[in-house]
């Protein structure tokens, strides 16, 4: 297109200002600005011809790729629909627990004479750990032990001065018998010899003679009624004496029982069966009695615990199907290419955390094979119930599309037939379908981005099967 501007420009050049005409330039101008319009409505024509004949090219094209397309056959990999028992579980990530964790320490001090692990070692319950110098306990075993003993003379003496003060009372019962009969006949005698004097047959002294013998006898069975008295306090007093020495004698045996126990102490024993962690102290050092730190921490991990939490939301379907009885769970290593360990339900917590909304859940493990360690991440499948006669595809085979989700079943002629779905779970690497689809059918796996709608296909075998035949 031309511009007017270099044309006046120009006519200013071939002659004066003053000598122009109005009239005459005005006859000049006005047709050039009239082709000028003109040129460019023909442009915008030439333009508009031709952006309407390249959407008619492209359509064009379009329909002879989708055309060609259909007519060409699509290399495809395919699988059946299979129906099966499927099962409903849920999955999370759970951290392994101990089953229990025990830290072992030292209940008496000394020095530390044997250690019998290796640290990091499995041991057994009752497996002999550490060793404690014995000596200043055995040392006071043997004080307790003498010291019963001598308590157990002083009893034996006690118990000697307790049949001495019995034979002492007995000898006392003997005396008074014997002074009461003396005593006896000297009131015999001494009343006959009065009757004597009141006849006059015997002289007033006589008569007093016998009166005090009897009257001496008399005072003589009070004493000895008072030394029998004497020997029975004696009795009483020896029998305290061999309850108290027998009191010190179980004070003694008690004192060797706590000696004992010291003593065992020296030893120490594995708990339980686990796993020993780090080894604090070696052979040589000192130990303190109950001290801080423990001198090694066994964790027992047979069984063993996965600790892991789901949605509170999922609350409701643990409950219906635990109802049931025992739930399995599953659990496997990242990157562990061994089946997954099976384990069992066996920890609901009483509350759902607020803060996350989630509930914590406790599986045992059986670990025989020490797959598992405490505090390792695992991968957790809890099964719940199991879904009969689902129809199931790889998941692969599910496309995504603006009207939803969509499988390429491959018809008995060979031709792609576009077929929307509903989705249900999905299990390892297969995906329940709700709707749309029969058992036997056979859908698209790979090559799917090359279809289209009607699209003639050719299967062809999978990579894999094809390794595994090379093989």
């Amino acid at each position: 297109m031309l511009s007017p501007f270099p044309q006046i420009v120009d006519m200013r050049c071939l002659a004066p200002v003053e000598t122009i005409k109005p009239s005459s330039l005005a006859a000049q101008i006005f047709p050039r600005f009239q082709s000028i319009i003109q040129i460019g409505r023909f442009s915008l024509l030439i333009l508009g011809l031709a952006y309407l004949c390249s959407a008619c090219n492209a359509s064009e094209a379009e329909s002879s790729r989708k055309e060609a397309g259909k007519k060409r056959a699509v290399p495809v990999v395919v699988a059946t629909a299979t129906q099966k028992t499927i099962p409903i579980q849920l999955s999370a990530t759970g951290t392994v627990e101990a089953y229990s964790t025990v830290s072992v320490k030292s209940q008496v001090g000394g020095q530390l004479t044997g250690v019998y692990f290796q640290q990091g070692q499995n041991v057994n319950k009752g497996d002999l750990l550490f060793k404690i110098d014995s000596r200043p306990l055995q040392a006071a075993l043997m004080q307790a032990n003498a010291a019963k003993a001598k308590d157990l003379a002083v009893v034996k003496q006690a118990q000697a001065n307790v049949l001495k003060a019995i034979a002492d009372v007995n000898q006392a019962k003997a005396n008074v018998v014997k002074d009461k009969a003396q005593a006896t006949n000297a009131d015999v005698q001494a009343q006959r010899y009065a009757s004597l004097l009141n006849k006059g047959a015997i002289s007033k002294e006589q008569a007093q003679q016998y009166q005090t013998t009897a009257e001496a006898q008399q005072a003589t069975v009070k004493a000895d009624q008072g030394g029998v008295a004497n020997a029975q306090a004696a009795v009483a007093a020896a029998q305290a004496d061999v309850q108290n020495t027998k009191a010190a004698v179980a004070s003694d045996e008690a004192v060797i029982d706590n000696a004992k126990v010291q003593l065992s102490y020296s030893s120490i024993y594995s708990p339980i069966a686990g796993r020993t962690g780090s080894l604090k102290l070696t052979q040589g050092n000192l130990v303190q009695a109950n001290a801080t730190d423990p001198l090694i921490i066994i964790s027992q991990i047979r069984p063993i615990y996965v600790n892991f939490s789901i949605p509170q939301r999922l609350l409701p379907d643990l409950k219906k199907y635990s109802a049931n009885g025992k739930l399995e769970v599953d659990a496997l290593p990242p990157k562990d290419a061994g089946h997954p360990m099976q384990g069992e339900l066996t920890f609901v917590d009483s509350g759902v955390n607020t803060q996350t909304g989630t509930i914590q859940l406790k599986g045992t493990f059986a670990n025989a094979d020490d797959r598992l360690l405490p505090g390792q991440f695992v991968n957790i499948v809890l099964k719940l119930s199991e879904e009969p006669n689902a129809i199931t595809v790889p998941s692969q085979a599910v496309q995504s599309g603006q009207q939803g989700q969509f499988v390429y079943v491959v018809k008995p002629d060979k031709t792609a037939e576009m077929r929307p779905i509903t989705v249900g779970d999905t299990v390892k690497n297969e995906t329940v379908i709700k709707q749309g689809l029969k058992s036997g059918e056979q859908v698209v796996t790979d090559g799917q981005f090359n279809l289209v709608a009607g699209a003639t296909v050719q299967v062809k075998p999978e990579v894999g099967n094809n390794r595994q035949e090379a093989r």
